[in-house]
């Protein structure tokens, strides 16, 4: 709704037969849930779009080959549902098999938009740099087919449950990704349901994003730069040396099973003593 207001600002403005395309055939969605898609529809009406086009059904269940140009869309932005167990079936509906619901999704997003159309997708930042196949087949896929010109990276807990962190992918696509630029959002407080992003909090984001301009909290990478075996997006900001990075998944593993085998000794000794 807040595309709606945005484009109805100036409303006055607007002659007749704009109104109508702005009621009739401008904001489109489908949904699964069926409380979800009352809720969605009561929402538009609410607000002021009185016809609202969204379907009731499982974006999933369409074979993308089967989408032709008159299907596709200018713009898409969409948070689409997070997590893995998607079953195989649906996942036949898809070039690259994975059950993880957001990655299904992302390459729905890419196949339904027109050539030149712009799309802002929330996702979980691990898609970035994900080792397993599906991650970099996707990740190839969308540098190939798109321009991935901007990562947002946010806060653990804006767009999914307490700790998960997103990134917003900004793309168009028709032209391959030849540079990314990158902004890590920074807040000196903590988010959630009672203390939610505003926009206030993207104003530095919104100013430097326009010239693609480098800061304490922004940077661009050439894509010619990235590994071209694994496509790793990581976000990682040249601009803070100081951080301390993040261990690989192994040494982890390596250092938990170090740790219980030292319990399990610590155990053993305190049982031989009692």
């Amino acid at each position: 709704m807040e595309s709606y207001n945005f484009l109805t600002q100036n409303q006055a403005k607007l002659s007749s037969a704009q109104m109508a395309i702005l009621q009739n055939k401008t904001f489109y969605g489908k949904e699964i849930k069926s409380l979800a898609y009352i809720i969605g529809v009561m929402n538009m009406i609410l607000h002021g779009v009185e016809a609202p086009n969204i379907k009731h059904m499982d974006t999933l269940a369409q074979n993308i080959n089967d989408i032709q140009e008159k299907d596709r869309y200018n713009i898409i932005l969409a948070n689409p549902p997070f997590g893995a167990g998607i079953g195989r079936e649906i996942q036949q509906n898809f070039p690259i098999k994975t059950g993880e619901t957001a990655f299904l999704f992302l390459q729905h997003f890419i196949k339904i938009l027109k050539t030149g159309g712009r799309a802002g997708i929330v996702i979980k930042n691990t898609f970035l740099s994900n080792t397993d196949n599906a991650s970099i087949s996707l990740r190839k896929l969308l540098l190939e087919s798109c321009n991935l010109h901007t990562v947002l990276d946010l806060h653990g807990g804006v767009f999914a449950g307490a700790g998960v962190k997103t990134v917003v992918l900004f793309f168009e696509k028709g032209k391959s990704t030849k540079k990314v630029w990158f902004y890590q959002l920074n807040l000196k407080r903590n988010l959630g349901k009672g203390n939610p992003l505003n926009e206030a909090d993207l104003v530095e984001f919104v100013k430097l994003q326009k010239m693609k301009e480098d800061s304490d909290n922004s940077w661009s990478i050439d894509v010619s730069a990235v590994n071209q075996t694994t496509f790793d997006l990581s976000v990682k900001n040249p601009n803070k040396g100081d951080e301390v990075a993040l261990r690989e998944p192994k040494e982890i593993l390596a250092e938990m099973s170090k740790l219980d085998t030292e319990i399990k000794s610590s155990i053993l000794g305190i049982q031989k003593l009692l």
